[in-house]
């Protein structure tokens, strides 16, 4: 299975683009693809996450495997697939070209006005999510969550969530799945520059989160994602800690995650070269 497994994701990225996505496992979700769901995929996707898991169908556990394939996310009952639902209209109502595409997680539903402040120019999607991880992204990408859109450009920050099952996924896994989404919306949108920001610090040097995220952004670096010429890596590291490691604690709220106005300014600080220059000129 390891094997197979590093075959069917170790493909070059432009391979990937050119053809139709595959994934190394197969589910039982009844719907793979689409939107709206049928009332079989509604009923499967709101049963608990790990009922749904590769291998919960044949009694295997297959923990690599999880952040690579597609999963629907859950959580107060039925309250993730509607927010899902909710993005899915929003983008609905969007069809055609926008200048940006976000995608992620908390951080980055959570741009907020500060999106508004630092680009004002800019017609974008933000289809972030809380507590979502690599392969609840892919199954929203697949499931009507980017349908009709035509970004110019596409900025995805995801894995932090990730790390909460690295214990049992192991590192790797997780940096494939930041790959598999960066193959995903590449395969969706070719032609769009994507941005793919490296996962930000949390916590503090020595704790399990904060060393998992760092080794997780190291094995990123050994995928080469932006051996592809049409994709940009974006390391803020540095810019969110000190010299000794730790937080640069203005950049963030008190829970040591999630971002400050200060931090979105310091993110839109770093993001602003990649929008406004070599990818294209500001609207």
């Amino acid at each position: 299975m390891k094997k197979a497994y590093s075959i069917l994701l170790g493909a070059s990225l432009a391979s990937a683009t050119a053809l139709a996505l595959e994934y190394p496992h197969v589910t039982a979700e009844p719907q793979k693809a689409g939107w709206p769901l049928t009332e079989e995929e509604r009923t499967y996707v709101l049963k608990a996450e790990y009922e749904r898991r590769p291998g919960s169908e044949s009694g295997k556990h297959l923990p690599a495997l999880w952040p690579v394939v597609p999963s629907a996310g859950n959580w107060g009952g039925s309250s993730w697939l509607d927010l899902h639902a909710k993005l899915v209209a929003e983008v609905r109502a969007n069809p055609g070209p926008i200048d940006m595409l976000l995608v992620g997680d908390s951080i980055t539903i959570q741009w907020g006005a500060s999106w508004t402040q630092n680009f004002p120019k800019f017609k974008a999607v933000n289809i972030g999510i809380g507590g979502d991880k690599t392969q609840n992204v892919l199954w929203r990408l697949d499931h009507g969550g980017v349908a009709g859109l035509e970004p110019k450009t596409v900025l995805l920050m995801i894995g932090n969530n990730n790390m909460f099952f690295t214990p049992e996924t192991g590192i790797e896994a997780a940096a494939r799945g930041i790959e598999m989404c960066v193959r995903n919306l590449r395969e969706k949108f070719p032609g769009a520059p994507l941005i793919v920001a490296k996962i930000l610090p949390a916590h503090a040097p020595g704790n399990r989160f904060y060393e998992d995220i760092k080794k997780t952004n190291a094995s990123l670096d050994l995928l080469k994602l932006n051996a592809d010429s049409n994709v940009r890596v974006l390391d803020l590291w540095s810019d969110f800690t000190n010299p000794d490691g730790t937080l640069k604690r203005e950049l963030f709220t008190s829970d040591n995650v999630h971002l400050s106005p200060a931090g979105y300014a310091v993110y839109a600080e770093k993001l602003r070269p990649l929008l406004v220059g070599p990818l294209r000129k500001e609207p």
